[in-house]
């Protein structure tokens, strides 16, 4: 790479607006050919409309843009990848009872026979560092896996420019290490990566130049290696970035929920069962629960939420067995949920944030009256939820799917919270969320259990787990690990933890 040459992409005055919001004003910058380019901003900032325009999905209002020094307008995705230009989005799309060869097959234009396109799988994949198999069923691959087989998908096209959003949030420490290594290589070969995460020491591990995109528009640039990760983060903000604080010196208080001997088969062909779950949260206690994404952390929540009820004698809520009841029943008692899935599990995508304010809030916050719903206070409890987590929408009619990630994340999260729990479980509460909206989640767990609440977080971020937990416990095939206090809790040992070295931890626990 070198800054000489000619953009590979440049992007001149680019404006795109909806009805209520100006999602892009007036943006532009340039990607030089192997320049790895990160695109920074909060949610709502307007990346995901920015590289939509770029890959072919939305159609600017005003401006240009030019690859490789000629007119570039894609008007839809097939001419973007025609013109050398790929994505990987943050949301897999990928389909379980097909193996790896059947979905890329799905991704291509003019795809090659059966036998020819597994061979140039295995040559591509082992020759990036991401080997695959391509007779492997998709629903058997873990999540690093899945990422692998997108990734793969778009370097069968030869791309120029590679898109990447949020790909590494289901990844351990090591499969992010092998992704860094294949963009590397790319990046080495002359293919330019416009890569967008919140994760900004990743950033600064990874990328040549940054742009920062601050309510649709540009508002900085800069050289992430020469900057800190609390100066990016303060730049996407416009001010400083608060730090999450616990209350000193709080004790927790008595136990609230309990796990005795718990197992449950996986009600899928690709699911984990769990395995003899025991566990002890109590009032005033955040337990962190980590894992590898697939070890049983779905199956977990659904077992507290209701979605997936067990025997009687093995779920306690401040000593009622609740095993056998259902999810409103729960709700009723306090139990509340937000899993990692939040379009189309947590929210219903064509809803408003006004109904689906109430799909989980109709008992606790009284939304109903004579067996109908109460449109008005259903919508003040919605507008609350918007004030009070800073979720960026133009009013609370707006369908949830139009809300980018990190927005719906703040929606949902919010929406449990504000109930006032007495427990809540969130499997990976800041998920694709930007750094102050993740600081400001995680404040929010904290002081819910100071206020009394027993929270679970389940999350794959240790550095999450580690800022708001008291205790940590780790998830491996469904197995639960003795927990640990996390002050003084080394690195290795949550290593170790993850994966699977339970006989260690159960000699602690009886130390």
């Amino acid at each position: 790479m070198t800054s000489a040459s000619p953009p590979l992409l440049s992007i001149e005055h680019l404006t795109k607006a909806y009805p209520g919001v100006v999602a892009n004003s007036n943006v532009s910058f340039a990607i030089q050919p192997g320049e790895v380019h990160a695109l920074l901003g909060e949610n709502g900032a307007g990346k995901s409309t920015l590289v939509k325009m770029i890959y072919g999905l939305v159609k600017p209002d005003s401006g240009a843009m030019h690859l490789m020094g000629e007119p570039y307008a894609p008007h839809e995705p097939s001419e973007a990848r025609r013109r050398g230009v790929a994505m990987v989005f943050q949301h897999f799309s990928l389909f379980e009872a097909l193996d790896v060869a059947e979905n890329i097959t799905l991704g291509m234009e003019d795809p090659p026979k059966r036998r020819d396109l597994a061979e140039r799988i295995r040559t591509v994949s082992h020759e990036y560092g991401l080997p695959l198999d391509p007779s492997r069923l998709i629903g058997e691959l873990s999540a690093g896996e899945r990422q692998r087989v997108e990734i793969i998908r778009c370097l069968l096209q030869n791309p120029k420019l590679l898109i990447m959003d949020e790909p590494t949030s289901v990844l351990t420490p090591q499969e992010v290490d092998i992704l860094f290594t294949t963009l590397r290589t790319l990046s080495s070969e002359g293919t330019a990566i416009l890569y967008i995460s919140h994760k900004l020491e990743e950033i600064r591990a990874l990328c040549d130049a940054a742009t920062v995109l601050r309510l649709g528009k540009v508002v900085g640039e800069c050289t992430p290696r020469e900057s800190t990760a609390r100066e990016m983060a303060e730049l996407m903000v416009g001010g400083s970035l608060h730090t999450p604080e616990r209350a000193p010196g709080a004790e927790p208080g008595d136990v609230l929920v309990e796990m005795k001997n718990l197992s449950l088969p996986s009600p899928t062909q690709f699911g984990t069962s769990l395995k003899d779950v025991s566990l002890q949260v109590r009032s005033g206690e955040v337990m962190g629960i980590g894992g590898v994404a697939g070890n049983g952390q779905d199956e977990l929540l659904s077992v507290i939420s209701g979605e997936a009820p067990v025997a009687p004698g093995h779920l306690f809520v401040d000593g009622e067995d609740i095993g056998p009841l259902g999810p409103e029943a729960r709700r009723r008692l306090g139990v509340l949920t937000a899993p990692e899935e939040r379009l189309g599990h947590a929210a219903a995508p064509d809803m408003s944030l006004v109904e689906n304010a109430a799909l989980t809030a109709i008992t606790r916050e009284k939304l109903a009256k004579n067996g109908f719903l109460d449109w008005g206070a259903t919508r003040s409890f919605a507008e609350r939820i918007i004030q009070s987590f800073d979720v960026r929408t133009p009013n609370a009619d707006v369908a949830a799917r139009a809300l980018s990630g990190g927005n719906l994340q703040k929606f949902v999260i919010g929406r449990e919270v504000l109930q006032k729990p007495r427990v809540l479980v969130v499997n990976q509460p800041t998920w694709g969320v930007d750094a102050a909206a993740a600081a400001s989640i995680r404040q929010a767990l904290l002081d819910l259990a100071q206020g009394g609440s027993a929270v679970i977080v389940i999350s794959q971020d240790l550095d999450e787990i580690m800022e708001v937990a008291d205790r940590f416990a780790a998830l491996n095939g469904g197995k639960l690990s003795a927990p640990r206090l996390t002050q003084g809790l080394t690195i290795d040992e949550i290593g170790l933890m993850l994966g699977g070295a339970h006989d260690m931890e159960k000699a602690h626990a009886a130390e």
